[in-house]
């Protein structure tokens, strides 16, 4: 029942519901496109494990990350344990690649220095896909949470309202992240490769890969909606806690596999390598927000790598 109601993601830009509680004043997010795996050789720096201070092999996932731009800032009011907007401020300075993703005002109405009664400050913010190799322009929209004291947030907003927030505007080496992202969808499937049960026997009556006898899972004069069926398998909002960032990086060149990673081309933005695997096929957004409940065995240093594999995925 953890994954119930098994349905598909309205978009393919996955949405945050809680964000990391935090006294410092800053942005709380950030997001990436995903380019593909690699391997790597990290030295060991967890302090109870078997293998510290030794050489492993670690597998990680690149993540493209071009600068984000602030479209608006919006200013929330708490009322009846909920939050309603109640009012958002845009930038003077809007792209044209804007327009394919939402209206855009003609002239900006308010001034942030006019709205006076808020008790929650976000951004909103959009990616930049025309610097990347993805071939696409319309940009992907959402919010983004500031830390700190509302003074604070009124504070950060002003700065950066139309401007760029870079990646290390947000994050640092070693640190925990949570990925939230859209998994790959896999269209229509049976019940073996959905749910995993098992293959009946060949003297099997009618079918093999069936759930068997519904016995009492239809007793109730309909078949129970928790019946191992075929349908729509993947393209789910998922969100994996605790993934550790081995390095934040500038240059492309220093991560790109010989050919350009598959599927996807060569990194030419600021990148982050992620320690393990992200849901989700190439090319798609990755949100990243720091960890809600980071783990004590995973250190705030980042390890020292002292190989990353940039062999051809396709072993040319």
């Amino acid at each position: 029942m953890q994954y119930w109601p098994r349905k598909q993601a309205k978009n393919e830009v996955a949405s945050v519901r809680s964000w990391a509680a935090t006294k410092d004043c800053k942005v709380l997010g950030f997001a990436g496109y995903k380019a593909g795996m690699t391997h790597a050789l990290i030295v060991d720096n967890r302090k109870t494990s078997t293998t510290k201070g030794e050489q492993i092999f670690c597998p990680i996932t690149v993540i493209e990350c071009p600068p984000l731009k602030t479209v608006s800032v919006r200013f929330y009011k708490k009322s009846n344990n909920q939050k309603h907007l109640v009012s958002e401020v845009f930038s003077s300075q809007l792209e044209k690649e804007l327009g394919r993703s939402l209206i855009i005002p003609k002239k900006p109405n308010k001034k942030i220095e006019d709205v006076k009664d808020f008790d929650e400050i976000r951004l909103l913010v959009h990616t930049q896909p025309k610097l990347t190799g993805i071939g696409k322009k319309k940009p992907e929209i959402f919010e983004l949470a500031l830390g700190g004291k509302k003074e604070e947030q009124l504070k950060l907003a002003q700065e950066k309202l139309g401007k760029e927030i870079t990646v290390n505007d947000v994050f640092k080496e070693g640190q925990q992240v949570d990925a939230h992202s859209i998994t790959k969808g896999k269209g229509f499937q049976g019940p073996v490769k959905r749910f995993g049960v098992s293959i009946r026997s060949h003297k099997s009556e009618k079918t093999k890969r069936g759930p068997g006898s519904l016995g009492p899972w239809r007793g109730q004069g309909h078949v129970m909606y928790r019946v191992a069926h075929a349908g729509k398998m993947g393209h789910h909002q998922r969100t994996e806690y605790n993934k550790w960032i081995i390095k934040i990086g500038e240059k492309g060149e220093d991560v790109n596999v010989k050919g350009g990673f598959i599927r996807y081309g060569i990194v030419k933005n600021p990148y982050i390598l992620l320690k393990g695997s992200i849901a989700g096929p190439k090319k798609r957004l990755i949100r990243l927000n720091g960890a809600i409940r980071p783990s004590s065995y995973i250190p705030e240093q980042a390890p020292t790598l002292s190989y990353l594999s940039l062999n051809s995925s396709q072993g040319n």
